[in-house]
């Protein structure tokens, strides 16, 4: 043994993760999924031990998922020694857990940049390696993009493999359903892999499930079968008895087998089988490259499996920012915690809720991330959970609406996308009070792409019936959640970034009057209007205008749609706009139109006709120059809020240079 190996070893010990017996091969070793080819059960189990050891070391520096990745070890393990990749597709659902994969397809050395900007992705992204077949990052998506993988296979006369890896909570989706349905249908060779963290089949993992899967992965039983069914076919009375042994075949199915519904949907299933054990993974898949037609292997697997903390508390493992790996406590854990927007979320609907019993709460399976635990503690019959599936959760809640109940949806500003149509078709047409509460808007950060908040703006704000605000601070929030609440009787979205809420200018609190924004600072010539949060942003810069001698105004926009009346900007020389979303149909692009429509209006009213309706003749000859600072029309990558928002020029600095530009732009 190496003293390298006699090393890790005595690191493995120090972090409670199991000791397998010694290899001369590493993990340093594997540079790319060839490595793995030759090595045996032992070799591959001790490089298993050796993942392991690298995911808890190298995520408790970064952060990131720890608890799914450290289950899927031996699965994808098995998976690559199998399969052939990149010739072969595998497609991760989600993607969270494709770190195991990164490892194997050479990038062992980009861990230390693990989501961070410019650095290696938390989920598979195909312009860092032909080895992440596809992009993916929300749930569901697997299987829908492994048809096509497969379909264009067929069409162009190929014959590789492909795999679409879906977890047990993705199968709450629809998505899942739809593509299983076509799937079974197409009778194309694809595999699902399910794996199954959290099903109660434990007891179906053992000898007779082993038995039975040998069984039925033996060319020869699929064999015997087709000729019974030939001979039956060609004799007297045969069609009869064929039929008949048919109908006990599915009567006994449907009591035995615990796949019966992907076997309706067209698949042959097989499983339950135990996700960590490699020689039977191995065998299983090896057997299952030989079927035709779609196939589903249900694999049983641990979160957290091999660090015995995540063990205990996969859910707490799951996503994790830099934490001990003694302890498993965060870093810096021990300091007070600031009160972010998703708890003063969780604590201001609990104390609506005790006011009004018609409100009620749904989450798409993220009660703990959206802030809902206290409600779901003080209220367990007023939250619904329906699981990965937020098209269903905006409908259902507009079921309830519609019986004059009150319904808050929590969902990821991302995740709402998912939910376009039934924001607008089911709750929008009828005009209905659901309340939105659409956390983590604008900037996430270390997810990247698909998981930053910055569309919601522009896919909720043109939707006819519908409100959407935005609050500067803690304060203002929870006066917006009364008046969704119990105010405004119709679609509502309050949109809220992740992190720690502000508290600047708490003594700014004018009441909340549809449709108008509230006035901070009073000057001239020079406005400012932010969005929300970017308010911090905005008040710094502001201040460092008049350092520079200028009299700018500041205005809290609050309403980002429905505004009565953009008249109080008429008479400024330049408006600038901050928002935390990107440019194109965000609030910026509406407000400088609206305000220029009605600027023009203001001003060919010679006769007054208008001044009934509050218009007046402008100061100035000309509009006022309109400038959104915003994120660009592009998906924004990784990184931390502050670096991205810093890269973007969107921070105190970055914000006052570009004003004083603009304005020295337009006065020279």
């Amino acid at each position: 043994m190496t003293k390298n190996i006699q090393k890790n070893i005595k690191n493995m010990n120090t972090m409670n993760i199991a000791v397998p017996s010694a290899t001369p091969v590493t993990l340093a070793d594997i540079q790319s999924p060839q490595d793995i080819k030759q090595l045996t059960v032992a070799e591959l189990t001790a490089i298993a031990a050796e993942i392991r050891q690298f995911l808890v070391r190298n995520i408790a520096k970064t952060g990131g998922h720890l608890a799914s990745n450290l289950g899927v070890v031996e699965l994808t393990l098995a998976l690559h020694k199998v399969f052939d990749t990149p010739t072969d597709k595998i497609i991760w659902d989600v993607g969270h857990q494709s770190y195991v994969h990164k490892i194997l397809t050479g990038r062992q050395q980009d861990f230390k940049r693990l989501r961070k900007l410019d650095g290696l992705s938390g989920f598979p992204k195909s312009r860092e390696s032909a080895h992440d077949a596809f992009d993916t990052g929300h749930s569901s998506t697997a299987i829908s993009a492994a048809l096509g993988f497969c379909t264009a296979r067929d069409i162009s006369n190929q014959n590789h493999h492909v795999a679409a890896i879906v977890g047990d909570g993705s199968m709450t989706g629809g998505l899942v359903y739809e593509a299983l349905n076509n799937a079974g249908r197409s009778g194309t060779n694809l595999l699902v892999v399910l794996n199954d963290n959290q099903m109660s089949i434990a007891e179906n993992v053992g000898a007779i499930s082993r038995h039975l899967n040998d069984i039925r992965t033996t060319p020869i039983y699929r064999d015997v079968k087709k000729d019974v069914h030939k001979i039956l076919q060609a004799v007297p009375l045969g069609k009869k008895i064929d039929k008949t042994i048919e109908k006990i075949k599915d009567a006994v199915k449907y009591t035995v087998v615990p796949g019966i519904l992907f076997e309706e949907l067209g698949f042959q299933y097989f499983g339950p089988i135990d996700g960590h054990d490699i020689k039977l993974l191995l065998k299983t898949l090896q057997k299952l490259q030989k079927i035709k037609g779609p196939v589903l292997l249900h694999v049983v697997t641990k979160k957290g499996k091999g660090y015995k903390l995540a063990e205990k508390a996969p859910d707490t493992f799951h996503g994790v920012d830099a934490f001990s790996v003694k302890s498993g406590r965060t870093l810096n854990s021990h300091n007070k915690p600031l009160a972010t927007y998703t708890d003063i979320f969780g604590d201001t609907i609990v104390k609506l809720a005790q006011k009004e019993p018609k409100l009620v709460a749904i989450t798409a399976a993220m009660p703990g991330g959206t802030g809902l635990d206290k409600f779901r503690q003080t209220f367990p019959d007023r939250l619904f959970d329906v699981g990965i599936a937020e098209s269903h959760a905006v409908t259902f809640a507009a079921g309830m609406a519609k019986c004059g109940v009150i319904p808050i949806v929590s969902i990821y500003s991302s995740f709402l996308q998912r939910a376009y149509d039934q924001i607008l078709h089911d709750v929008c047409v009828q005009n209905l009070h659901v309340i939105f509460a659409v956390d983590r808007a604008g900037i996430v950060g270390a997810d990247g792409e698909t998981h930053q908040g910055l569309f919601d703006i522009s896919y909720l704000s043109h939707m006819p019936n519908m409100t959407v605000i935005a609050p500067k601070n803690r304060l203002e929030f929870q006066e917006m959640l009364r008046f969704a609440a119990f105010s405004h009787k119709a679609p509502i979205a309050i949109r809220y970034p992740k992190g720690t809420a502000s508290e600047i200018l708490p003594d700014y609190a004018a009441p909340l009057t549809y449709g108008e924004p509230e006035i901070i600072l009073k000057g001239e010539n020079i406005a400012v209007v932010s969005v929300g949060t970017m308010m911090d942003t905005a008040y710094n810069a502001v201040q460092n205008l008049i350092q520079s001698g200028y009299n700018p105004s500041l205005y809290n926009a609050r309403f980002i749609n429905g505004y009565k009346s953009t008249k109080y900007l008429h008479d400024y020389s330049f408006v600038f706009i901050l928002e935390d979303s990107v440019k194109s149909g965000g609030y910026g692009e509406k407000l400088s139109a609206a305000a220029t429509n009605e600027y023009f209006m203001c001003l060919n009213d010679q006769n007054g006709q208008n001044s009934q309706n509050g218009y007046n003749k402008p100061k100035n000859e000309r509009p006022p120059q309109f400038h959104t600072l915003a994120f660009p029309d592009k998906f924004i990558e990784q990184g931390t809020r502050a670096e991205l928002f810093k890269r973007y020029e969107l921070d105190e600095e970055g914000v006052t240079k570009r004003i004083l530009n603009l304005i020295g732009l337009s006065t020279n």
